[in-house]
C-alpha cells in the first residue's frame, strides 16, 4: 500500500495568524483553477457562498487561479476592503499538485505584499477525508438505476 504523506496544516505566505485572533478580521478566499467556461466558474462562487453561511464567517471571497475573474489578487483586495487582516486561502482542489505547492502560494504572496498589514496562509487542498468519500458514494449511487425500478 502506498503511504500517503501528511500535508502541513498551512503554507505560510506572509506574517502569522495569532492563536487568539478576532474572527471578524478573518477573510477566506476559496480558489479553484478557473475555466474559460462561465458555467464552470460559478461553482467556486456558490461554494464560497455556502461556506460563508455554514462556517459563519463574514468575509469569504471566491477566486480563480487563472483564466477567469476574480483572481486571487482581486479577492485578496476585496477581503482587505471589508476589514480582513488575516487571510486564509483555500485551494478548492482535490490533491496537492504543483498549483498547491507553488502557484497558489506565489499568487497569494504577490497579493499579500500589497497589504503588508495583513497575514496570509494557504491551506492544504481537500485531499483524502471521510466526507469526500461520503460525497463520492452519493454521486456513484445517484448515477445507478434506482433499485425500485429493477424489480419491475
Amino acid at each position: 500500500m502506498t503511504q500517503i504523506p501528511n500535508l502541513p496544516k498551512q503554507i505560510l505566505v506572509q506574517g502569522s495568524i495569532p492563536e487568539a485572533f478576532d474572527r471578524s478580521l478573518l477573510g477566506v478566499i476559496i480558489v479553484d483553477h478557473g475555466s474559460r467556461r462561465d458555467e464552470s466558474n460559478i461553482y467556486v462562487k456558490e461554494m464560497a457562498r455556502l461556506f460563508q453561511h455554514y462556517a459563519d464567517i463574514k468575509i469569504v471571497e471566491p477566486a480563480h487561479m487563472e483564466l477567469a475573474s476574480p483572481d486571487i489578487n482581486a479577492a485578496y483586495r476585496a477581503c482587505v476592503a471589508q476589514g480582513a487582516q488575516y487571510i486564509v486561502v483555500h485551494p478548492y482542489f482535490l490533491a496537492p499538485g504543483r498549483h498547491w505547492h507553488k502557484d497558489i502560494p506565489e499568487l497569494a504572496r504577490t497579493a499579500a505584499c500589497k497589504h503588508p498589514e495583513t497575514s496570509c496562509v494557504v491551506t492544504p487542498p481537500l485531499g483524502i477525508h471521510k466526507s469526500i468519500v461520503d460525497v463520492m458514494a452519493t454521486r456513484i449511487m445517484d448515477a445507478l438505476p434506482s433499485t425500485d425500478n429493477q424489480n419491475e
